[in-house]
């Protein structure tokens, strides 16, 4: 009787032990997320649930724009970043950073480009930094669908005076506020929103894709936790758990599909285009 009762109290602190120890020995990844808008960050949440069924614990780091999100990342604070890709350029450009996966819209989609918005009536981009003379433009920092296109097609050179919006649609409302004569966005969302501005029109646009929402890692992630986050990811498709369920649907997407440097080839021709080097400061 003594016998069983030791060998019962030596499996109990066994398998206490190995419950403590896969406990705390959980992974913990801290993201960024830009909240350019109140909420943006949300619908990020189901992805919490998702990644803690596999043992990593995964929390957000709200960041006000591009620029800050940018710094917070390359100083260390975060271990990866949801980006846009101009900020994620900027980070491969640094060397700072790997892409990981990118979302697949439940259209299709997962890239996008930039758009130059008008009031209609005011004459196509010519394709020359010429057309910019005189104008108020306004565009969001550090996007590769505002400041970043607007400086690599030299518009910084010859523009009347330029603004910095804290969003896409911000700068689109400017635009048909008659506060900017000119708007640089992301094609997306102009396309979810010009229903409601009759008055406006795109008088020219890129003429690549850039890859869109990306999970950036830090290049200094442990080799087998970046794999492990990009086997999750790219698995989504696949997987029947509920939790990979609700981030579908929750997220209004299919899926994550895989990313790598050769995705950004156009994105990191229009940064060097734009001036962006290693040494790039997250301002200009």
């Amino acid at each position: 009787m003594i016998v069983k009762k030791i060998i019962s109290f030596i499996l109990v602190m066994v398998a206490t032990v190995c419950f403590t120890y896969g406990f705390s020995h959980a992974e913990q990844l801290k993201i960024a997320i830009m909240q350019d808008k109140k909420g943006a960050a949300k619908k990020y949440t189901p992805l919490v649930p998702f990644f803690k069924s596999h043992g990593i614990d995964i929390s957000f780091v709200g960041t006000p724009n591009y620029a800050a999100a940018a710094k917070m990342f390359s100083d260390g604070k975060v271990d990866a970043m949801f980006s846009g890709s101009g900020v994620a350029g900027s980070m491969i450009i640094k060397d700072v950073a790997v892409p990981v996966a990118r979302p697949l819209g439940k259209g299709g989609a997962s890239t996008y480009w930039a758009v130059i918005l008008a009031k209609k009536g005011a004459g196509k981009y010519s394709g020359s930094a010429d057309y910019f003379k005189g104008k108020k433009a306004i565009f969001c920092s550090l996007a590769s669908s505002g400041e970043f296109y607007f400086r690599s097609i030299g518009g910084h050179k010859t523009a009347g005076s330029m603004m910095k919006a804290a969003s896409h649609g911000a700068a689109i409302d400017a635009l048909a506020r008659g506060a900017a004569d000119l708007a640089v966005v992301k094609n997306r969302v102009w396309d979810k929103v010009k229903g409601k501005y009759p008055d406006l029109e795109v008088v020219g646009n890129d003429t690549g894709e850039n890859p869109n929402g990306t999970l950036i890692v830090s290049k200094k992630m442990n080799a087998e936790l970046s794999g492990k986050i990009s086997d999750l990811l790219t698995g989504l498709m696949a997987d029947s758990s509920p939790e990979a369920k609700s981030v579908r649907e929750d997220m209004n997407l299919l899926g994550y599909i895989k990313t790598t440097g050769e995705n950004f080839n156009h994105t990191l021709a229009l940064l060097k285009d734009a001036g962006v080097t290693k040494s790039f400061a997250f301002k200009f």
